[in-house]
C-alpha cells in the first residue's frame, strides 16, 4: 500500500492529528525530531535517549516502529479514526494489526 495518513479526532476535546503509516522517513533522517514536532513527548524523551546512547544506531529501529507507536498512543489516549488519506479505515486497521476506533459522526 501506497504511503498514508490517517486522520484522528479526539471526540471529547475536539482537537484533530494526523499520523502518517508505514515507514517514516522523517525519523530515519531527523531522529527525536518527528515526535518532538507532534508533541509527543514520551518517545521524544525516548528517542533522543536512545539515539544519544546508540550513536544514531537506534533510527534505524525507529524509521519502521515510530508511526506504529504514535498511532497506538493516539488510540490509547482517546482518538477515534475520523478518514484516512489513502484506502480505507478497515485496510489500515489490518495492516497495522491495531483495532482503530472510529469516530462516530452524527
Amino acid at each position: 500500500m501506497a504511503y498514508t495518513k490517517l486522520v484522528f479526532e479526539n471526540p471529547n476535546t475536539g482537537h484533530i492529528k494526523e499520523a502518517p503509516v508505514g515507514f517514516s522517513w522523517t525519523m530515519l533522517f531527523f531522529s527525536f525530531f518527528p515526535p518532538l514536532f507532534r508533541s509527543d513527548w514520551k518517545w521524544a524523551v525516548i528517542t533522543f535517549l536512545l539515539t544519544t546512547i546508540t550513536w544514531g544506531l537506534s533510527n534505524l529501529v525507529f524509521m519502521f516502529i515510530y508511526n506504529k507507536l504514535y498511532i497506538k498512543d493516539l488510540v490509547g489516549s482517546g482518538f477515534k479514526a475520523k478518514s484516512v488519506k489513502l484506502g480505507t479505515i478497515d485496510e489500515i486497521s489490518k495492516k497495522l494489526e491495531i483495532n482503530l476506533p472510529l469516530l462516530e459522526t452524527a
